[in-house]
């Protein structure tokens, strides 16, 4: 995907009904996607002509201009509403570049909330009171019908039918409702962690393709491995020897809050965003280490800086920190874990990071190089404000341009550190 420039068109397509779903939208949707992208939406629906069908051609620069934003932020929040299946986008190349952006319903306030995925993120975004609240602004009220009689009629008992012949013609391409499922690479193999399980246990032919895609979605939420997943379906089986879904839609949460101190899992970028990845050519080591950083998730990265692959939960309260809280860039994420275990002998320690994240952020580091060049620039500051003697040394980062020493930062240095960073 190519960064998006103000002179490049587009046009926008009605793939659905659109109707007046502002509640849903704001209630459910923007506390995952934020306000941006929301008025993102709402903004290309009033591009269309006035049967709601489809838009004349417009730039880009029109549509920056109407928002007062910028590219970048119209693609993070267009990436958002791709994501989570508001809008689906086409791209003809050229000298000047075409977009369609086919404009989706949201679910229904019962499709939503009941998705395994959404609905989590949801209730971790809110928290439970509010997510209460919201579930109940949705809820059908109950009416006590006991005394009541059902006296509604049946379609028989007001029409009938005349001799005239029946049409039988079947109408296409006909405007509907219509929304777009999230679309999930999964991790795990459904097949192999069934074979774990034996058919007296659990009945194969109940694992139909939703219960299928139920696994993949908790996977996913979660994190989860084929072991993992095994466990907690052995543990979730009903007597009718089908899989609880309730039950181990519990279980899983149950597990991750114990595995990490109460804390439920977020929606973040998995990796870094493609608009904000390098569109430099070539095969240096520093454009190598660019791409690592920028295809590689926090989690995976920390992962391979451990022998036994397995991050300890202060460092993962830390990534946890950086993307949800501080709101970081996954590959901006890579990169300043990577200069702190460098040069602080593989330690993250968390007043140290945190205090070189704050910079960055105030700094609108966003991309993978420019916090490179960062940690360099920090990296000359801390060499000539340290008086210690060198000890010993360590293999410089590839992209760095001098040697990185790796003794362990001491107290003095850190507090000198932080005092030039906040400035």
């Amino acid at each position: 995907m190519n960064q998006v420039l103000p002179a490049d068109v587009f046009i926008v397509v009605n793939k659905t009904v659109l109707q007046d779903d502002r509640k849903i939208l704001v209630s459910l949707y923007e506390p995952l996607i934020g306000a941006l992208a929301i008025n993102l939406y709402n903004t290309l629906w009033t591009y269309l002509d006035h049967l709601e069908l489809i838009s004349t051609e417009f730039t880009h620069n029109t549509l920056l201009n109407t928002m007062m934003i910028t590219v970048q932020e119209m693609m993070d929040a267009r990436l958002k509403l791709e994501g989570i299946g508001l809008l689906k986008t086409y791209v003809k190349k050229g000298s000047v570049n075409s977009f369609i952006y086919e404009l989706y319903s949201p679910m229904s306030a019962k499709e939503f909330l009941n998705n395994p995925i959404l609905g989590t993120a949801l209730f971790n975004a809110l928290g439970p009171i509010e997510y209460e609240r919201r579930v109940e602004f949705f809820k059908i009220p109950t009416m006590n019908l006991k005394n009541y009689e059902d006296v509604t009629v049946k379609f028989s008992d007001i029409f009938s039918w005349t001799n005239s012949s029946l049409r039988n013609i079947e109408i296409y391409n006909l405007r509907s409702k219509s929304t777009r499922p999230l679309e999930i690479i999964s991790k795990i193999d459904i097949n192999t962690i069934l074979s774990f399980i034996p058919e007296e246990m659990l009945n194969p032919r109940s694992v139909t393709k939703e219960v299928r895609s139920f696994l993949i979605k908790i996977s996913s939420i979660y994190n989860y491995d084929n072991e993992a997943m095994v466990e907690l379906i052995r543990n979730s089986i009903s007597e009718k020897h089908t899989i609880d879904k309730v039950k181990l839609r519990e279980l899983a949460s149950k597990y991750y809050q114990f595995e990490n101190f109460g804390k439920l899992p977020s929606l973040i970028y998995k990796n870094q965003p493609e608009y904000l990845r390098s569109t430099k050519d070539g095969v240096s080591k520093r454009m190598q280490m660019i791409h690592l950083f920028e295809t590689t998730s926090p989690y995976d990265f920390i992962c391979s800086k451990y022998k036994s692959g397995t991050p300890t939960n202060s460092d993962l309260n830390i990534i946890s920190y950086l993307l949800l809280d501080l709101d970081l860039k996954a590959g901006v994420v890579n990169v300043l874990v990577d200069y702190v275990l460098r040069i602080n002998n593989n330690k993250l320690t968390k007043s140290f990071v945190e205090t070189i994240a704050a910079q960055w952020k105030k700094s609108n580091i966003e991309t993978v190089e420019d916090a490179m060049n960062i940690a360099e620039e920090e990296y000359k500051k801390k060499k000539n404000i340290s008086t210690k003697k060198i000890v010993k040394q360590d293999k410089k980062p590839d992209w760095f341009h001098l040697d990185v020493q790796t003794n362990e930062a001491t107290s003095e240095e850190i507090e000198a550190l932080e005092k030039m960073l906040k400035g």
